[in-house]
C-alpha cells in the first residue's frame, strides 16, 4: 500500500499516526519530492470512483493563487491531470493507494471501512 503525503501537513500526520497505531504497513511517498504523474492520477481516479475534482487540494494556497475554482470548469480532464501532475501541492492529500482502492483525504470512518475489513 502506498501512502502519499506532505510531511508538514497536519492531516497527513494524523493519518500516518492512525495507520501506525493500527499497525497497517505502507510505503511512504513525499508528494512534492515525487509528484504523482498524470498517468498515475488517471489510474487512481478511475480506481477510486471519485470525480476528478476531488483530487484537487481546494484549500491550498496554490489552488487559490491560480484561481482554479473559476478555471477548472473550462478545462478538459486531460488538462486537469496535467495540472495536478505539475505540482504536488495541488493534489489533495493524503492519498492511500491499494491494489483495489484509492482513498483521497483522511476520513477516519471511510478508512476504517476500507482498511480494517
Amino acid at each position: 500500500m502506498l501512502f502519499i503525503e506532505y510531511p508538514k501537513c497536519s492531516t497527513c500526520q494524523k493519518a500516518k499516526k492512525w495507520l501506525d497505531q493500527r499497525q497497517i504497513s505502507y510505503t511512504d511517498r513525499h508528494i512534492v519530492q515525487e509528484n504523482p504523474t498524470a498517468e498515475e492520477l488517471k489510474e487512481w481516479q478511475k480506481r477510486s470512483g471519485l470525480e476528478l475534482k476531488r483530487f484537487f487540494n481546494t484549500s491550498g494556497r496554490l489552488y487559490k493563487e491560480m484561481a482554479l475554482k473559476d478555471r477548472l470548469p473550462q478545462m478538459s480532464d486531460q488538462e486537469k491531470f496535467e495540472l495536478l501532475s505539475s505540482d504536488g501541492m495541488l493534489v489533495k492529500r493524503p492519498l492511500i493507494v491499494g491494489d483495489d482502492f484509492v482513498l483521497v483525504g483522511f476520513k477516519e470512518k471511510e478508512w476504517e471501512e476500507v482498511l480494517l475489513k
